[in-house]
């Protein structure tokens, strides 16, 4: 089955004000990271920190996810656009997040809040990787409705056709003409694998499975991270072989090694030395707060 993608990026107009359905996606994100931190919050898995601390912490989190995946992307895939129109960094609502560049951000603020909170910094890391993949997956789904970053061509009978990967003479046409050039199958050739959504499914929900379940009875320290790394690392990496890299960079070497899969090695090679490290460690025990989690 081929789909032709025609969906509108505003989910909502009030006159000039208008909400993106990528900016939907985010606070779909905060809110499940919100709610599932809440709930390990309840069952004493960051022993010493109520519901007050996990918000503050949270905020730290979103403010690194932001600023850090904006600025990952431009370091790492636009920097020439950048410098071209300095303004397009702060033109989040026209996508364009890096998830390594939002990493490194929420590191350095779980770093902050730990500091601040006299907690190990992996106890932290430890408690927040369960709560992170729904709000990637959303990411992913954000990427998808906005028609970027999607995949190859499939060359075969199903796909999506993306307007924004057609030829000129094509993307030149209105909403209508193209829907009859479609209708005619004169796009199925330029049916593509949705990417987004196969990163949808592999970071979001899959990953959110096994960490869950993975989290759900004490772990030495520094071993919940690991898997994180290391199952965000190997699927991201495998994605990479049917999702076309980024136009103003392409590929890196061997004409399949992508910046997305070379950012990603290293994310295999922490998770496994975290899981190697956990061996040994110390395993934080639940300790549900005396008011259950509620400040």
């Amino acid at each position: 089955m081929i789909v032709l993608h025609q969906i509108d990026p505003i989910a909502l107009s009030l006159g000039p004000f208008k909400v993106h359905w990528y900016g939907v996606m985010y606070l779909l994100a905060f809110a499940s990271a919100w709610l599932l931190g809440q709930r390990r919050i309840r069952a004493g898995r960051l022993p010493g920190t109520d519901a007050n601390g996990y918000s503050d912490l949270l905020f730290y989190g979103m403010l690194g996810v932001v600023l850090g995946g904006r600025l990952g992307y431009v370091l790492f895939y636009a920097m020439g656009d950048a410098l071209r129109d300095p303004l397009m960094v702060v033109r989040v609502w026209d996508g364009g997040m890096s998830f390594h560049g939002g990493l490194i951000g929420v590191l350095i603020a779980c770093w902050m809040w730990s500091r601040r909170q006299r907690l190990h910094f992996f106890d932290t890391m430890d408690f927040v990787a369960p709560v992170v993949p729904l709000g990637l997956g959303f990411g992913r789904i954000g990427n998808y409705i906005g028609g970027e970053l999607w995949g190859k061509y499939t060359g075969g009978n199903w796909g999506v056709v993306f307007p924004s990967g057609l030829p000129a003479e094509y993307q030149a046409l209105d909403p209508a003409a193209l829907r009859a050039q479609f209708d005619a199958g004169a796009l199925d050739a330029f049916a593509r694998h949705p990417s987004q959504l196969y990163q949808a499914f592999l970071e979001g929900l899959v990953m959110f499975c096994v960490l869950w379940w993975f989290s759900s009875r004490p772990r030495p320290r520094y071993a919940v991270a690991g898997m994180f790394a290391l199952l965000y690392g190997c699927f991201r990496f495998l994605v990479e072989f049917v999702r076309v890299p980024d136009a103003q960079i392409g590929y890196l070497a061997f004409g399949w090694l992508t910046m997305g899969q070379l950012l990603s090695l290293p994310l295999v090679l922490l998770g496994l030395f975290l899981l190697w490290r956990s061996h040994g460690a110390p395993v934080l025990q639940p300790v549900i707060p005396a008011d259950g989690g509620k400040a």
